[in-house]
């Protein structure tokens, strides 16, 4: 309160008088709903109403005004004095300063014109009101399709949160970063209910503070962007702005008082020259553990510590243009991120065989520990040689992920052991060249842009050893037997660390694979009413082969009002080098007992025994069609869509060493049980996206915005094959268990409905996020079903006066939690991290800072 009262102080000390009004329209006279007009330097501003009006007060007579709405160029305006003002915005046309909006390579189309479905998200403005404070989290309650929740007891997953589009795996959507290929993450989750089998992008590498918007491509996108695009593109535009300061300061606690989060950050702009600029964020992110441990009198269930694990998140970004002349610039933007994690394993108690009383009288519960470095760094020159914009540009990325153990021993060195261990890891590297040529013709038919490039990308898969200690059975000694020297192992005890045993010599490996792409990309409008997009795009990859690809996408636009849309396209996803290559030995837990597994290599004798083809790349058909309609302030999409998969990349189940095909080669290898990557199975997905928004005034200074989302998809699995060697294990290599963790990829529905007012320097906002029915299968052959859930946010946030503003809020206030389960789930707890995650309630409160 004392806070607040100083706030106060500070506000009417800065109030000003002076009011401004006016409208904003486009070139035809219309008006324009929602542009956001701000007052350069300070955190006052408003959007404008249905009928395109706006109104402002304490703004100084000579203030900058800055005029932004999505396909239209940014404005400014000084006022001079005045107050009243008429704005009219022109849509955005090709220039040097890039205007990327994914799925359209003309720079001519705004996004309400694209023949296939495009969210373009606001970051900077939601961030106002959103309590979820890194990007995944704020995505997964504005975006329908998208879906994303912090796993627990997952080893790696724990760290990096797995998303998905429309249900599919998180490493079917690609990732862009101002247009240009974002490098995935080196992990590949193992463990966990979302993208088990899969890798994935790291999207919380780049803080929300330096994002200006997220285009979200709901569509298959490979033969215009390649591999990985079969749901959809991901495209991360980064702030361009300058001259102003913008920086928050946040914080928040759960409803059981853990799960405490501190974040802070800073944005700032320059210019340089007169076009020229450079932008650049810095951001740190503190998250300490929940804990949700079942009741032990009441419930079977085997860890005494069970939630989020802790973050400890640095970031900086930065986006910059250098003009070169009148035609020509050079740009380049980066990123480095370090992140330092702590999750809780499973427990170990007091009397099992992998603990060691001296050490651990009452049992200890390991922590699995990493150090992700992830670093990317773009460069790029873009100029116009005889009406033609070249785009020629190289991207590097690179991401590093080094597991430690803590709190746990080597079972095998008894009291002699070390309760740290570092257990090696691995790590990607991608660099990608491209060139890129686009036109815009005017005068063929009502406008044509053609546009066709050429990409080179270079992989490299990492894996490094731990040390010795986190994966050596010191029990295991030569000795004579028979006149021979056999390996004994003397104490029976489990080896490496317990929670995590590190990659072994055995394991280390250093993989590189190259690609060339080559596409031709085309827009024609036969009418200003009707278009047509084609695309074709032709890749090689130096470890298994060609593919082609082609696209077809149409619009008709029945009246101003009214349009529909769709597309054909086949699509295509190579295996990462994760998938072909990762191999290790791990500890599991099956009705609460360990087992030590293996997963092989692709290409290793154990697979090649077993009959286990080479991996084949993800083929998909994909087919769309929906309709976008608005009526004054009243808009609406809905779009149906297909995807056909063939071939999905997946990990099987443990095949056990009592098998009485594969028994003998796992014992040679001592371990208990083995798992391995394959083409296992086809999928199909029928599914519905609906956007509902409308917009109203009831004063000259308010305006209300109510919007619907909703995403319905049935994802079903069809033709699981095996090897033919293990033809009948089909219950093992693909079984209903594992099926089902695919199908929670995503719910079956998730719908947001959320409610935005704004009056004068107020601002109200309330969510609504219903996610459907999840149906899981327990160690012990049962169903855990998720019944659907309903959770609601409200924020309210004030403008104290132009430098500052101040926003409390509640995620989940009505505390809501996944269906409790009366057995093992899969993680352990009482809830697998389906839905809304399993943190409760969480309050924040977050000042903003703008001069």
């Amino acid at each position: 309160m004392s806070l607040l009262l100083l706030l106060l102080a500070f506000t009417a000390a800065f109030a000003q008088v002076p009011l401004v009004s006016g409208r904003v329209v486009n070139k035809a006279g219309e008006p324009l709903v929602g542009v956001s007009i701000a007052v350069r330097g300070t955190t006052t501003g408003v959007t404008s109403g249905s009928d395109g009006s706006f109104q402002l007060s304490n703004v100084a007579p000579d203030a900058i005004l800055l005029f932004s709405y999505i396909g239209y160029n940014t404005q400014e305006l000084r006022l001079n004095g005045r107050s009243q003002l008429a704005v009219t915005m022109t849509e955005a046309t090709q220039s040097l300063k890039h205007v990327v909006v994914v799925g359209s390579r003309s720079h001519n189309r705004s996004v309400t014109e694209t023949p296939v479905a495009i969210d373009v998200i606001p970051i900077r403005e939601i961030t106002n009101t959103a309590g979820q404070l890194d990007l995944n989290q704020i995505l997964q309650v504005v975006a329908p399709s998208f879906n994303a929740n912090r796993q627990t007891g997952s080893d790696g997953s724990d760290h990096v949160d797995p998303a998905t589009i429309r249900g599919l795996g998180p490493d079917q959507t690609l990732v862009l970063v101002n247009g240009k290929r974002r490098h995935q993450s080196s992990l590949i989750n193992i463990f966990g209910t979302r993208g088990r089998g899969n890798t994935g992008t790291d999207l919380n590498t780049i803080p929300a503070a330096a994002i200006e918007r997220v285009e979200i491509l709901r569509d298959g996108a490979s033969a215009q962007y390649g591999s990985d695009a079969i749901a959809g593109v991901i495209n991360i535009v980064l702030k361009s702005n300058v001259d102003a300061f913008t920086g928050s300061v946040n914080t928040g606690i759960t409803q059981e008082g853990d799960g405490e989060q501190f974040q802070v950050n800073g944005n700032y702009g320059f210019k340089i020259a007169e076009q020229g600029f450079v932008n650049m964020t810095l951001d740190y992110l503190n998250r300490e553990k929940t804990n949700r441990p079942a009741d032990p009198a009441k419930y079977d269930i085997y860890r005494r510590q069970f939630g989020d694990a802790s973050s400890e998140n640095f970031s900086v970004v930065f986006n910059a243009e250098l003009p070169v002349n009148a035609q020509s610039n050079f740009y380049t933007f980066g990123s480095f991120n370090f992140r330092d994690t702590d999750a809780y394993a499973w427990t170990r108690e007091a009397d099992s065989e992998r603990n060691i009383p001296a050490i651990y009288p009452n049992g200890f519960d390991p922590h699995i520990q990493s150090r992700i470095t992830d670093r990317a760094l773009s460069a790029g020159f873009r100029s116009e040689v005889k009406n033609w914009e070249v785009d020629i540009n190289n991207t590097f990325g690179a991401n590093r992920f080094h597991y430690y153990v803590d709190g746990t021993l080597n079972a095998s060195l008894l009291e002699q052991s070390p309760t740290r261990f570092d257990a090696g890891g691995f790590s990607l590297t991608q660099n990608t060249t491209g060139l890129h040529l686009s036109r815009y013709f005017e005068e063929v038919l009502a406008g044509t842009n053609l546009a066709f490039g050429t990409e080179y990308r270079i992989e490299n898969y990492e894996i490094f050893a731990g040390e010795e200690a986190s994966y050596r059975n010191y029990g295991i000694v030569d000795t004579v037997i028979d006149g021979r020297v056999r390996q004994v192992d003397i104490l029976g005890r489990a080896a490496g660390a317990q929670g995590f045993p590190g990659f072994r010599p055995e394991n280390e490996l250093s993989e590189y694979r190259t690609n060339i792409g080559l596409y031709v990309d085309g827009e024609f409008d036969f009418t200003k009413s009707f278009m047509i997009n084609a695309a074709a795009r032709f890749e090689h990859y130096s470890d298994f082969g060609s593919t082609l690809n082609g696209k077809i996408a149409s619009r008709l636009a029945l009246s101003e009002k009214l349009a529909i849309r769709g597309s054909v396209s086949t699509g295509f996803r190579a295996p990462s080098l994760a998938q072909i290559y990762f191999n290790t030995t791990f500890t599991d837990f099956v009705s609460g007992q360990p087992i030590d597994k293996v997963i092989a290599r692709n290409n290793s004798p154990l697979t090649r025994r077993l009959g286990i083809p080479e991996l084949r790349q993800e083929k998909s058909l994909n087919a769309s069609v929906g309709f976008m309609g608005s009526f004054r302030n009243f808009t609406a999409t809905v779009d149906g869509y297909f995807v056909d998969i063939q071939d999905r990349i997946v990990l099987t189940g443990a095949f056990e060493d009592t098998d009485p095909d594969i028994g003998a080669d796992l014992q040679a290898l001592g371990v208990g049980a083995a798992q391995f990557f394959t083409n296992a199975v086809d999928t199909r997905t029928l599914g519905v996206d609906a956007i509902l928004t409308y917009s109203t005034s009831f004063t000259t200074d308010d305006l209300l915005s109510i919007s619907y989302a909703g995403n319905f998809n049935d994802l079903e699995l069809r033709n699981i094959t095996t090897s033919s060697r293990l033809a009948g294990k089909e219950e093992t290599y693909f079984g209903l268990r594992e099926q089902k963790f695919l199908l929670a990829s995503a719910p079956p529905s998730k719908m947001n409905l959320i409610f935005d007012y704004r009056l004068n320097t107020w601002n109200l906002n309330v969510k609504f996020n219903r996610f459907g029915k999840i149906v899981l299968i327990d160690w012990l052959g049962e169903e855990d079903v998720y019944e659907p859930k309903i959770t609601t946010d409200v924020a309210i946030a004030k403008k104290l006066n132009k430098y500052l503003g101040l926003t409390l809020g509640a995620v989940n206030i009505f505390n809501e939690y996944p269906t409790e389960q009366n057995t093992e789930t899969e993680s352990g707890g009482l809830w697998d991290p389906v839905q809304m995650g399993i943190g409760g309630a969480f309050y924040y409160a977050r000042l903003r800072v703008n001069f």
